[in-house]
């Protein structure tokens, strides 16, 4: 049976595939961390809004989308498998997620190195 975290990652997938990353903002606590790997880190809902609004942009922009692979968590924690889509080709990584009393709490994306051809 999923945990809470598993259930609000589930949620957070289904609400990403929409493409409007905004939607996003209200899964975060207040003080939520956002850490990613290549735009930086982002303090508080308010800085993660201004994030996702950037990504919404940038990622129609680039022609990009993600597919959840694999979603696994407890209560407490969850990690995702995903896959990054684009005009270039794949790529997979991973997030890992925090969540306290139903809203996530920290945020982290790792990516696969890039396959050299």
């Amino acid at each position: 049976m999923a945990g809470e975290a598993q259930r609000v990652i589930e949620q957070f997938w289904a609400i990403q595939d929409e493409g409007d990353y905004t939607k996003l903002a209200p899964l975060f606590a207040e003080d939520a961390v956002v850490e990613d790997p290549v735009w930086g880190t982002y303090n508080g809902r308010e800085a993660i809004l201004g994030f996702m609004t950037t990504m919404v942009k940038e990622m129609g922009e680039r022609q990009i989308h993600f597919t959840v692979d694999k979603i696994c968590g407890d209560d407490h924690a969850c990690w995702a498998r995903w896959t990054m889509h684009s005009p270039e080709g794949s790529r997979g990584g991973c997030g890992i997620y925090k969540v306290a009393n139903g809203q996530l709490t920290y945020y982290r994306d790792y990516m696969d190195p890039p396959v050299e051809a």
